[in-house]
């Protein structure tokens, strides 16, 4: 059995990690609950956006922006979305599972390039791949609009040059404290959504100066503010993953905890009791 000084040190340490878990818990409560609101203030804007730009997509002729037209895809790249940090579960590592399942089926026919974002995605894919051509690291630090501007203008121009025939992105959605998912979209080119048939009046648009202007204006803008939305999901998801888990690691270091003390409690009886039965047996040989 341990010594009692060794259970004392490690019933000590145990209660540290604690406290610092409890403290990441409510740092990462604090983050999530910033990122809820930017990203319920994004999703209207972006989901109203796809939704004008596919009705006015449905309506073009074929060929009128080349963002909207699909090539043979000999040529694709994969943004990836990962965090900057880690202890956040299992957020990375579906990300990367996700990832890797659209590598391996692409196979050797395509020539795929990696967009990634987060630390830990670049870390992971930079052992095992040698394609990638640009990484973008602690932008959640502080996230803003124009680094997804950045980002947007970099494949949009890469496309419009014919340097890649498609993009697609693997991010994590957010859909509730206990809830995020694992989402791979393509993001070039634009996929008009779905017209979904209706009693309700579907209005055509007057376009000034004329359709071609206006999609040559919107779709670059379409792709950047998706790219904003989706990191977003991923930052508000990163945050309720971490939260989760500091919750968890907490409650298991509480039963750590216990068991030790136990532990404890019985070793220090055990130590007791054979002090007492060495100091009668010393008594009675006193007595002989």
């Amino acid at each position: 059995m341990p010594s009692l000084r060794h259970i004392r040190r490690r019933i000590r340490s145990v209660k540290n990690t604690q406290q610092i878990t409890k403290a990441m818990k409510m740092v990462s409560a604090a983050k999530l609950r910033r990122a809820q609101i930017q990203i319920e203030e994004a999703r209207p804007y972006a989901h109203k956006m796809a939704e004008v730009l596919s009705r006015v997509a449905r309506r073009a002729k074929p060929g009128l922006n080349p963002l909207l037209t699909p090539r043979e895809e000999k040529k694709v790249e994969l943004l990836i979305i990962t965090a900057d940090k880690g202890l956040a579960g299992a957020f990375n590592g579906n990300v990367l599972r996700k990832a890797m399942e659209f590598i391996r089926e692409r196979g050797d026919g395509v020539s795929l390039t990696l967009n990634v974002v987060g630390r830990k995605g670049r870390d992971f894919l930079r052992r095992r791949y040698s394609n990638i051509r640009k990484e973008y690291i602690d932008i959640f630090r502080k996230l803003s609009y124009e680094q997804a501007v950045l980002i947007g203008t970099d494949l949009v121009d890469r496309y419009l040059k014919e340097e890649i025939d498609a993009v697609y992105v693997v991010y994590t959605e957010f859909k509730s404290l206990m809830r995020q998912q694992v989402s791979l979209q393509q993001l070039l080119p634009v996929k008009p959504q779905e017209e979904v048939p209706s009693e309700i009046y579907q209005p055509d648009y007057i376009y000034e100066p004329g359709v071609k202007e206006v999609l040559d204006k919107l779709l670059p803008k379409h792709i950047i503010t998706q790219i904003y939305r989706y990191l977003l999901e991923s930052n508000a998801s990163e945050h309720a993953s971490r939260m989760t888990a500091m919750d968890a690691a907490t409650k298991n270091a509480s039963e750590v905890i216990a068991k030790l003390t136990l532990t404890y409690n019985r070793a220090r009886q055990a130590a007791i009791t054979k002090e007492i039965i060495e100091v009668v047996n010393g008594a009675e040989a006193l007595k002989t």
